[in-house]
């Protein structure tokens, strides 16, 4: 198949490549393709004809979207427009990469697909207004919400915590905000799985279980063999940052379930990930 991947150059972007090596990739992001310009988009499409685009690429500073919501609407919700325009002049289907903070978290129970949209930052609504574009524009596409992604190489959470741990020798991390970890390699190889499905709609992808900020931190000290450095729950009011985050975060894999797309757990993904990358 015939794959264009916007935000090729990012950490999912990065595994996407490896999952889909098989296919015919056609790799763009910037400075040479920028999807908030509908006319060099467009001109791309037409030079390589992708059967599929999976739209990776995003504004995810969150705190950042926070700061200026017009750049992150810009960016997210009008350059997904312009994606989903191309592919609807073009013929292309499209996966669209969502979050979990479309989602306004106050549900301890946590979302299933079909939930109705209620984001409580800007980062949230821009993702929001992006899969609204998508559902206007399209029919032929795939929405996958994710959450709490780790990857190798670049900044995540798990390098914070281990290199805080190491520089300060004790860590204070939130306890009230609860989610889902996802290894971008599992993301990347459901991704993958399902674009053979033709089995189009939204989809919650993430690693199973769901833990704590504070939890999820114990787990990398423990793995990292640095279980013997303090870390003491606060509350999410105790951290000061421009956004606030949904605080019961967790989607529910309903949806991929159902055609057989399931997820190992999250500690397994990251005992994984803490093996191969992490020295």
């Amino acid at each position: 198949m015939r794959i264009l991947i916007t935000g090729a150059l990012g950490q999912l972007g990065t595994a996407l490549q490896q999952a889909l090596a098989d296919h015919q990739l056609t790799l763009v992001d910037l400075p040479e393709v920028d999807i908030t310009e509908r006319e060099m988009l467009f001109n791309q499409m037409a030079e390589t004809r992708p059967e599929l685009v999976i739209h990776s690429a995003a504004y995810t500073n969150v705190d950042g979207c926070a700061k200026d919501p017009a750049l992150a609407y810009k960016v997210n919700g009008l350059g997904t427009q312009n994606v989903a325009l191309a592919c609807q002049a073009f013929g292309a289907e499209m996966v669209h990469i969502s979050t979990n903070e479309v989602f306004s978290g106050d549900r301890p129970e946590g979302y299933q697909e079909w939930m109705p949209l209620n984001p409580a930052n800007p980062y949230g609504s821009s993702k929001a207004a992006a899969e609204k574009h998508v559902l206007n524009i399209l029919q032929r596409f795939y929405i996958v919400r994710t959450a709490w992604l780790f990857a190798p190489g670049g900044r995540n959470f798990i390098h914070a915590i281990i290199n805080r741990a190491k520089s300060a020798g004790q860590l204070r991390v939130v306890s009230d905000e609860i989610g889902s970890p996802t290894y971008v390699i599992d993301l990347a190889a459901a991704i993958a799985q399902l674009i053979q499905t033709r089995q189009y709609g939204i989809y919650h992808f993430t690693n199973a279980g769901s833990c704590s900020r504070w939890a999820f931190a114990n787990e990398i000290l423990r793995l990292a063999g640095l279980a013997h450095v303090e870390n003491t729950p606060i509350l999410s009011d105790e951290y000061q940052r421009a956004s606030t985050p949904p605080l019961f975060g967790v989607i529910h894999n309903i949806a991929g379930a159902a055609i057989g797309i399931e997820f190992r757990p999250w500690q397994e993904a990251l005992a994984s990930y803490i093996e191969t990358y992490v020295s």
